[in-house]
C-alpha cells in the first residue's frame, strides 16, 4: 500500500504562482512513478506531469510545458509541482499518483490521493 496526500493548492490570480506538494509513504519502492493529474468540473482527470523517484526522466503534458515543473526529494518522500504564469483554464483539483513506472497514461496508476484545490482567478 501507497499512501498520498497533497497540499498547496489555493486561489492565484492569473499570472501567479503555486506549489503543490505530495508526501507518499508506504511501500514507496514498489512504486517508483510519479505523477500530477488534474480534473476541472464537468471533465476527465487529464495527465499534468510525471517523474520517476530516481529522477532523471520528467514527462509533461503540452499544455503546461514552460510553466510548470515537477521534483522530487527522495529524503522526504516528497514531490513537488511548481506551477507559474498560472491560466483560469488551469482551474482543477490536483491529484498526485503513484504507479509501478514511470508513465504518463492513467491507466497505469493505482494509487491516488484525494487531491488539492487550485483556481485561478482572471
Amino acid at each position: 500500500q501507497v499512501q498520498l496526500v497533497e497540499s498547496g493548492g489555493g486561489l492565484v490570480q492569473a499570472g501567479g504562482s503555486l506549489r503543490l506538494s505530495c508526501v507518499a509513504s508506504g511501500r514507496t519502492a514498489s512504486r517508483p512513478g510519479m505523477g500530477w493529474f488534474r480534473q476541472a468540473p464537468g471533465k476527465e482527470r487529464e495527465f499534468v506531469a510525471a517523474l520517476s523517484w530516481s529522477g532523471g526522466m520528467t514527462y509533461y503534458a503540452d499544455s503546461v510545458k514552460g510553466r510548470f515543473t515537477i521534483s522530487r526529494d527522495s529524503a522526504k518522500n516528497t514531490v513537488y509541482l511548481q506551477m507559474n504564469s498560472l491560466k483560469p483554464e488551469d482551474t482543477a483539483v490536483y491529484v498526485c499518483a503513484a504507479a509501478w513506472t514511470i508513465t504518463t497514461a492513467r491507466g497505469n496508476y493505482d494509487y491516488w490521493g484525494q487531491g488539492t484545490q487550485v483556481t485561478v482567478s482572471s
